[in-house]
């Protein structure tokens, strides 16, 4: 087991994720060759409070705002020396605008084109390199939280943490994950000329990457020896839920005396497909509750007929976010296993989705989500049991050693003789 290299994961497509959702109220805006009135509409019909949604556009759309908007509109026109500037694109960029003014990378505005995207992205099936990734929040770029096996981005050489500074000769810097996403992918066959930075590396590194069609798969099984399970989930996604049921079932069946459960380098993704996974585990009671800006309180709960009873143990890191920390947090709160690894990344809010008539849509943070024992762990993470830093020397060498799993490995044996 030691010489398998083991995949990370992430959404999170950005992300993409990703998303989780949650309750949303919003008001918006539009202008430049497309009614206000029906715009406000649209958003009134997706709010849960359509009265808030009108007060809240009548504060944004004035005539002062209007008038100025109308003016730059003139001004371009008139003096920007190129002349492949569409009014689409003016539009999209106010409605970036607006929502980048709220300071939060996980609030964005997608084309129809990008939305569309993103829903193929939680199915699984997407053209691209084959690579989570995700936002990194020190350089403001995007990452690779790790490539999928069997991919171009795996072929290529593509490691986890490996910053994406260009692609294709654009810079990535405080550019939405979305973007770069969509300049990654591309026609199958077709390459992408990615710009690395890797940490411990003297200069940048200059990796071109074909694209091909990737289905990604979330969760991986494996018998171990001494009759340990290993499961990986590498995102949460539809599909997840089915896999990971059909994996613990196969565990079963192959007379699993203990497990462990893989989140590294897992993003998170959807609210319901982690709540549905830790009801196969967790006894009765919390899973995870979140609170919106109104104090308005939702509550996800396990009825612990399914409860697992056998010595468990949970792998993370720096990359496990949003729904890995559900998941993690509710193990731990609940002592029903060991969290080994490192701290994790500490996502502890929730977006909704809400799409608008013309097919665009608006993922917006609206909550913030709290442990079974009431943790938030926003901007902190989750802080494992048994810290473990992982070797990526020994990981990336011929040896191919995972440190983490080998340390888990070691804790459940222990687990599984205390329990007999």
């Amino acid at each position: 087991m030691e010489n398998k290299k083991k995949k990370g994961s992430g959404y999170f497509f950005a992300g993409l994720a990703t998303g989780v959702f949650a309750i949303l109220m919003l008001a918006a805006f539009i202008y430049l060759g497309v009614s206000v009135q029906r715009y406000v509409e649209a958003l009134q019909n997706n709010s849960e409070n359509g009265q808030l949604a009108q007060e809240s556009s009548q504060e944004l759309i004035d005539s002062e705002l209007t008038s100025k908007l109308a003016a730059l509109e003139t001004i371009i026109e008139k003096y920007y020396y190129q002349d492949d500037i569409s009014k689409e694109d003016l539009e999209t960029g106010i409605y970036r605008g607006l929502l980048d003014a709220v300071g939060d990378p996980y609030t964005v505005y997608y084309t129809p084109e990008e939305i569309e995207e993103l829903y193929q992205q939680t199915e699984g099936i997407y053209y691209g390199i084959g690579a989570y990734v995700a936002l990194d929040e020190t350089t403001n770029r995007t990452k690779i939280v790790s490539p999928i096996p069997g991919t171009p981005a795996e072929e290529a050489g593509l490691r986890s943490d490996d910053i994406l500074y260009e692609v294709d000769g654009v810079d990535t810097y405080d550019m939405d994950i979305n973007n770069v996403v969509a300049l990654i992918k591309g026609e199958e066959g077709t390459t992408v000329s990615l710009t690395i930075y890797r940490e411990g590396e003297p200069d940048f590194l200059y990796i071109d990457v074909e694209r091909r069609k990737v289905e990604a798969p979330t969760v991986e099984f494996e018998m171990l020896e001494d009759g340990m399970a290993y499961i990986q989930i590498t995102e949460f996604d539809e599909v997840t839920v089915d896999q990971f049921a059909e994996a613990l079932a196969e565990a079963r069946a192959s007379e699993m005396q203990g497990l462990i459960i893989d989140v590294r380098a897992n993003p998170g993704g959807s609210l319901d497909a982690v709540v549905s996974i830790c009801q196969m585990l967790l006894p009765k009671g919390k899973i995870v509750y979140t609170e919106d800006k109104y104090g308005q309180v939702n509550e996800y709960n396990c009825d612990g007929k399914r409860e697992f009873d056998q010595p468990l143990v949970l792998l993370i890191d720096g990359n496990s976010a949003s729904a890995s920390e559900i998941l993690a947090g509710a193990i731990q709160d609940y002592e029903i296993g060991t969290l080994v690894g490192t701290t994790t990344f500490g996502k502890g809010i929730v977006q909704q989705v809400v799409n608008l008539r013309d097919g665009s849509a608006v993922k917006i943070t609206v909550s913030s989500y709290f442990t079974p024992n009431g943790r938030n762990i926003h901007g902190t993470g989750i802080e494992p049991d048994v810290e473990v830093i992982f070797d990526g020397e020994r990981y990336y060498s011929e040896e191919a050693f995972d440190n983490q799993l080998d340390k888990a490995k070691e804790i459940l044996r222990e687990l599984i003789e205390k329990n007999k």
